[in-house]
């Protein structure tokens, strides 16, 4: 792999490939790091499955959410580098000694070119499973032309509805742009929404946002699409020293929300209980082990 670095909407040209490869804005290197990789219980149903989906948690993002519950290995780049050979063989035993359900990429966008060099060999020796980019939604639609192989669940965030937000909460510029972008090319790549789902992950302070996103997404698409509407928001990292971040969503706040999709006509998704914001029943990322494990 040579080249300079395009793959997210930043276009930062850091030479990441070859033997003078420095890192990219996102930190990320001329090998796949990798956190952590198991059977995953917690996405949705579809994607979860009777036997998990297979998560391959990258480290590093394209994005820098003050706040991240993946700090540890987003922000900071805690893992391991793997091998070509080692991937494959993450991928292998997912697929072969877990037995999931689909290979889902969590935040794959700074190592798509080592992920589809991993999985040829699987692929020559007959075992492929649905792939799942999983991801921000901060994504360049030609990067998924040109890795559309690589995604056959999207399942994508819309966050904010304002880049002044974006660029505040997670140094992301010209995010509502490039997610919506993202949104409506896997609506229509798969099949009008028939491997899309959109989580809206409602944010204190900025409930009109979500509000505001499901709006774009009921007249630009349409009601159809699959939404996953999340009361999950816990404050961590740079967020509890940064207010409105720093508190919860409230009731108030997260049933205007999820009033909304009701009167925009949503009836394909999931709507989490407000009682999933309860930091003591969200999973922290922050308190997740590296390596091999199940997540639940």
């Amino acid at each position: 792999m040579t080249g300079v670095c395009e793959l997210c909407p930043r276009r930062c040209r850091a030479v990441r490939f070859g033997a003078t490869a420095h890192p990219g804005w996102c930190g990320a290197m001329n090998a796949p790091r990798v956190f952590r990789w198991g059977p995953h219980f917690g996405e949705e149903p579809p994607i979860t499955g009777e036997r998990g989906s297979g998560c391959v948690f990258f480290s590093r993002c394209t994005m820098k959410c003050l706040y991240c519950q993946n700090s540890p290995w987003s922000w900071k780049g805690a893992g391991e580098d793997k091998t070509i050979a080692e991937l494959t063989r993450i991928f292998r035993d997912l697929a072969v000694v877990d037995g999931v359900e689909n290979w889902n990429l969590v935040s794959p966008t700074p190592y798509l070119p080592f992920i589809r060099e991993a999985v040829k060999p699987l692929f020559d020796e007959g075992i492929r499973l649905p792939f799942v980019w999983n991801s921000s939604g901060y994504e360049r639609v030609e990067t998924l032309e040109e890795y559309a192989d690589l995604c056959d669940w999207a399942l994508f965030d819309l966050r904010y509805a304002n880049d002044k937000s974006a660029v505040a909460a997670s140094a992301a510029p010209g995010y509502v742009a490039a997610s919506r972008a993202a949104v409506k090319w896997a609506w229509e790549r798969t099949g009008r929404g028939k491997g899309l789902i959109v989580r809206i992950l409602v944010l204190p302070g900025l409930a009109d946002e979500a509000i505001e996103n499901l709006a774009w997404i009921a007249t630009e698409l349409s009601s159809d699409v699959a939404v996953s509407i999340m009361a999950q928001y816990t404050p961590a990292y740079k967020a509890l020293e940064t207010p409105p971040f720093d508190r919860p969503v409230t009731r108030e706040e997260y049933e205007s929300v999820t009033e909304a999709a009701s009167d925009f006509g949503f009836e394909n998704g999931w709507i989490q209980g407000y009682e999933a914001s309860d930091p003591k029943l969200a999973l922290l990322g922050e308190n997740m082990g590296a390596d091999h494990g199940v997540v639940k």
